[in-house]
């Protein structure tokens, strides 16, 4: 987690640095709902700092924190039990193409990118289970892409995204792999940005 910070922090700073041309920069943040494969609830939250390099060609750093309430698989036992995965975090590196040709403010959206995925410790809430059998479970990382799509309201956003994130193998303490989690997801976002894309009177 720190390393991801860090790399981020960094990237950024960059990012800053390469941009001092007026309106190639721009900052945006999303908040949102989030829908784990197979059922579940969540929220998210990102930043990514972008570059404009063409009139309608953003490039971006997308640095995600999701937390996940949903089903996964324990071995020992047929049947699924409700787990919570906290602040899952991930850092993508992105591009969103902007379909808007001087027409108003309003600029519709597709993007993608593909990043790296952790996943923090399970709970497991199950009065079948003794969590003393269980210990600590630990989830691996992956790297996975994500695809979106919405559109841009003046400085608004609102748009969709899909985190095709492998399923991952849960460990107890002793490193014996004992259930598995999926991991894909689905969100939906409200944002805004600052900086440049001022789409009604692009530069």
């Amino acid at each position: 987690m720190k390393k991801l910070i860090t790399v981020f922090i960094l990237s950024l700073l960059a990012f800053t640095a390469y941009s001092q041309q007026a309106d190639r920069f721009r900052f945006q943040m999303d908040l949102g709902a989030a829908a784990p494969k197979g059922g579940g609830i969540g929220a998210l939250v990102n930043f990514e700092p972008q570059i404009l390099v063409q009139r309608n060609l953003a490039l971006g750093l997308r640095f995600g924190v999701a937390g996940l309430a949903k089903d996964i698989v324990y071995y020992d036992i047929p049947k699924d039990f409700t787990g919570e995965i906290s602040a899952n975090t991930s850092f993508s590196g992105t591009a969103n193409y902007y379909f808007n040709y001087k027409k108003g403010k309003a600029a519709p959206y597709v993007g993608a990118g593909f990043g790296y995925y952790t996943f923090s410790s399970v709970n497991i809430e199950s009065t079948d289970i003794d969590p003393d059998d269980i210990g600590n479970l630990r989830a691996s990382f992956a790297w996975a892409p994500m695809v979106r799509a919405g559109v841009e309201l003046g400085k608004f956003r609102i748009g969709a995204e899909y985190n095709f994130v492998p399923k991952s193998d849960l460990q107890n303490i002793a490193g014996e792999v004992i259930g598995q989690s999926t991991n894909e997801y689905f969100g939906f976002t409200l944002g805004f940005f600052v900086g440049g894309g001022r789409w009604g009177r692009f530069q």
